[in-house]
């Protein structure tokens, strides 16, 4: 059996950075399934389509490759909001889903584990995952991390515009009919808001630890 950890948490709230470094750190596979969703989203851009044409953003979810994904263009504001459009679209994520959970349960490099973060891992991804951590923080904060990224990307965009999309994106995925983005009964709460990256890291390693000794 694979061991798994679910990571979930909204927008900006340092799941990603953590989720990777728990990979690292116990030798586990690590899937950012936000990039899936943001891959979508930039082809059906690409294309010349429209990220809220359901039609268009299936096609492109069912012809979704990953060694053709680009990092650099998933990471633009316009790939977040692209993504948070298509990700509410129940066929979209059927068509997604069964490729996260067959990476959990077969890790690519006979790794023993893997470790995934998104918005509905422990919910309904991974509902059996060994352990389950939700990361938060507040939406000023979260929009502060993300605004700081743009910027040291070169896009021109102002930190309120920035709080504005996460206040939106949150709405979304909060209240989307499918999968809505919330914690699992089980899932252990982490808020990042006044944490370093390395103090959130040594909690969610002392929450895995415990759960699994």
């Amino acid at each position: 059996m694979s061991f798994v950890i679910a990571i979930d948490g909204p927008a900006a709230s340092g799941k990603g950075t953590l989720a990777r470094r728990l990979a690292q750190h116990y030798g586990l596979a690590f899937l950012d399934t936000g990039s899936l969703y943001r891959a979508v989203g930039v082809s059906v851009i690409a294309a010349g389509g429209d990220p809220a044409d359901e039609r268009a953003a299936l096609a492109a979810a069912r012809a979704l490759d990953m060694s053709r994904i680009d990092e650099r263009a998933i990471r633009t504001r316009e790939a977040g909001e692209a993504a948070s459009l298509v990700a509410v679209m129940a066929p979209v994520r059927a068509a997604i889903l069964q490729f996260q959970r067959d990476f959990a349960a077969r890790p690519p490099g006979g790794q023993r584990g893997a470790v995934l973060d998104g918005r509905d891992i422990g919910t309904v991804v991974c509902p059996d995952a060994d352990v389950k951590i939700f990361v938060t923080a507040s939406p000023e904060v979260r929009a502060h991390r993300r605004w700081l990224e743009l910027k040291n990307s070169g896009a021109d965009v102002s930190e309120a515009q920035v709080l504005e999309d996460t206040r939106e994106r949150d709405r979304r995925d909060a209240e989307r009919a499918t999968s809505p983005m919330r914690p699992a009964p089980d899932a252990h709460l982490l808020d990042t808001t006044d944490l370093s990256i390395e103090a959130a890291f040594g909690e969610a390693v002392r929450i895995i630890d415990k759960s699994t000794s």
